[in-house]
């Protein structure tokens, strides 16, 4: 991460409103390409809201969101994927039923002949394996055939394939909510390690996440939450331990935000 570089992703003073519910305060944040950013805080903090805003799944009632310098205002998910925002939600997402390659694919299948098979419906399932296998080996990512159905992978195995068709498909904004939770140990591992392979693709990556174990090995910064406000952000650079965290959780540590 090269911090003199402008961020890929700046949200300025964002609030947003349920009735009189505030669920985000006036948020500043941003995100450099190469870097990990961990969004810490306690239930009901605002971190789902945010990455909402982040990834079009929420409208903000104030504040902007600029992506690579130009201010965005995202109407669907959608719209926040085609400027390169990819969210991996923790319920893994991809279809059972489906091969590994057809769910890379999904939405954005490949025919035969080109755009001219599309309604002969001739898809070019060599293609899309082959494509989908290159793209799997350049992040350094081990599956089983891609032919495998997704039910018959590990849960780490399908947070490897969510995320390895975020960042195939142009992504370099990947936002992460919990995607380690329910996870054994070595499937855990699979996907930290894939995480800390990102920051050599120029990946921004926010992750969302309860263990700070997992924060601390991946992340080079820490935004805190609390009650719809940021109310610090923090490099991790070897002086900042759990327990610290867990004071700026809670209160116990006040923090100048930046």
């Amino acid at each position: 991460m090269n911090a003199n570089r402008p961020p890929i992703l700046q949200l300025d003073r964002v609030s947003k409103r349920y009735g009189p519910v505030t669920a985000l305060c006036d948020v500043s944040l941003t995100l450099h390409a190469g870097e990990v950013l961990g969004l810490i805080g306690d239930n009901g903090a605002g971190k789902s809201t945010l990455a909402g805003v982040i990834s079009g799944t929420h409208r903000p009632d104030t504040g902007t969101v600029r992506v690579d310098g130009r201010e965005c205002h995202f109407r669907n998910p959608a719209e926040a994927r085609k400027v390169g925002i990819e969210t991996v939600f923790q319920n893994l997402a991809l279809i059972p039923t489906l091969s590994i390659a057809d769910n890379v694919y999904l939405g954005r299948e490949l025919y035969r002949g080109g755009p001219a098979g599309r309604p002969l419906h001739l898809l070019d399932k060599r293609g899309m394996r082959t494509a989908a296998a290159a793209g799997f080996a350049r992040l350094g990512v081990t599956l089983p055939p891609l032919t495998t159905k997704a039910a018959a992978l590990s849960g780490g195995q399908r947070q490897s394939v969510s995320i390895g068709r975020a960042v195939m498909w142009g992504s370099h904004i990947v936002v992460m909510d919990e995607p380690t939770a329910a996870l054994g140990v070595e499937q855990t591992e699979l996907v930290l390690s894939l995480i800390e392979r990102l920051k050599s693709h120029d990946v921004g990556v926010i992750l969302i996440s309860h263990n700070m174990d997992h924060v601390l090995r991946v992340a080079d910064r820490v935004a805190v939450m609390r009650r719809g406000r940021k109310v610090a952000d923090v490099p991790l650079d070897g002086r900042v331990d759990g327990t610290h965290l867990v004071g700026l959780i809670t209160g116990a540590i006040e923090e100048s935000r930046r």
